[in-house]
């Protein structure tokens, strides 16, 4: 995939004190056109990369709420045509820009706007036009974001880019590609594709106009906060009564809870139910958690199929059915186990609970 540079404006920011928090200014070195930029040392800094951007993967729904790289889609009133949103026409101007000048115009208005973001960082503004000419002409916009590192590039007036001892890495590059390449030659004027660090939220900050899809966990957690609200209402229709109001307020320090314990509130089959509603949503959504120190991950669509959690007397047991164990990395005596009927450690571990509540010693299994 062989993007050819129209046009290339190169700014540097300048902030004091840490996080955006004092003085902030920018300058302009130079814009570029093509002729420019194959003769230009920037060339061999962004070589690669329009590609590498254009071809990093992302989800709408992605897995992690701190995802890295987002879809966006520009916000518009119902019934208002895209040009109504501010963002899209920053990027429409910068598409049409036809000459060095009007593109540099366009570009200095980006970046007084990107200068007003929250913990805004120095380091290298850098946009550029940019033509897939074996798909369309309609050009691509690239906002790219480099942060200054110590001995990587050091930008000069002469040469731009001299890789030397200081200022600008790619490695950590930010970017912002518009429009959004659905796959090679389909592409959506509707949406753009952004990276950043996963603590940092410079683009979402700067594109004031533009919303992005939940995450997964976003999502799950949205509907198993429905059910559980759902199911409230339902057990005490009154909501005056002092019983639902306490369940209510147990319910909302459970959920902001960073861990939790099993509420033993809901029957199997309304927990697999619940779970079903997800797994249509995501049929591959995982399901985490921990049994003392035993941690376990699967997919949700096993609970109560192939997953089950039960009670021993005042203890918990986890049950786990498949067909084969993989074991990986160094050897463990377990993987030469002949392993017993499922009824018969059953049963052993209702002889050992009823030993340890006798008061005998429950810590070593009754073989």
């Amino acid at each position: 995939m062989n993007f050819q540079v129209d046009f290339l404006s190169f700014f540097v920011i300048q902030v004091d004190g840490k996080e955006g928090q004092g003085g902030k200014s920018y300058k302009h070195y130079a814009t570029m056109d093509d002729y420019d930029y194959d003769e230009s040392d920037v060339k061999k800094f962004l070589d690669g990369e329009f590609a590498r951007i254009s071809k990093r993967k992302v989800k709408k729904n992605p897995s992690t709420e701190q995802a890295p790289t987002k879809i966006g889609r520009f916000i518009v009133e119902p019934e208002h045509e895209l040009s109504s949103n501010p963002n899209f026409n920053m990027f429409a101007r910068l598409r049409a820009a036809e000459d060095k000048e009007d593109f540099k115009n366009a570009c200095d208005d980006l970046v007084r706007m990107y200068l007003d973001t929250s913990a805004v960082r120095g380091g290298a503004l850098i946009i550029v036009q940019a033509t897939l000419n074996t798909h369309s002409d309609d050009p691509f916009i690239f906002v790219l974001k480099c942060d200054f590192e110590p001995k990587i590039a050091r930008i000069t007036e002469s040469s731009l880019v001299s890789e030397v001892e200081m200022a600008i890495s790619a490695r950590n590059m930010k970017s912002i590609m518009y429009p959004y390449m659905l796959e090679e030659g389909m592409n959506d004027e509707w949406e753009l594709k952004i990276h950043q660090s996963s603590h940092a939220r410079y683009f979402e900050d700067f594109l004031k106009f533009v919303t992005y899809e939940q995450s997964m966990p976003e999502i799950v957690n949205e509907h198993v906060m429905g059910f559980v609200q759902n199911y409230v209402e339902t057990k005490w229709p009154d909501a005056s009564n002092e019983e639902r109001q306490q369940e209510e307020r147990d319910l909302e320090l459970w959920a902001a809870s960073e861990k939790r314990d099993l509420q033993g509130k809901w029957e199997p089959l309304q927990v697999v139910e619940a779970a079903q509603h997800i797994v249509e949503l995501k049929p591959e959504i995982e399901v985490r958690f921990k049994l003392d120190d035993t941690a376990v991950r699967g997919l949700l669509s096993d609970f109560g199929a192939k997953l089950h959690i039960t009670k021993l007397h005042d203890r918990y047991a986890l049950i786990i059915e498949g067909d084969a164990f993989t074991f990986e990395k160094g050897f463990s005596p377990i993987e030469l186990l002949q392993p017993e009927s499922f009824e018969t450690v059953a049963e052993r571990l209702k002889e050992k609970r009823q030993h340890e509540n006798e008061g005998m010693d429950g810590d070593t299994p009754p073989w």
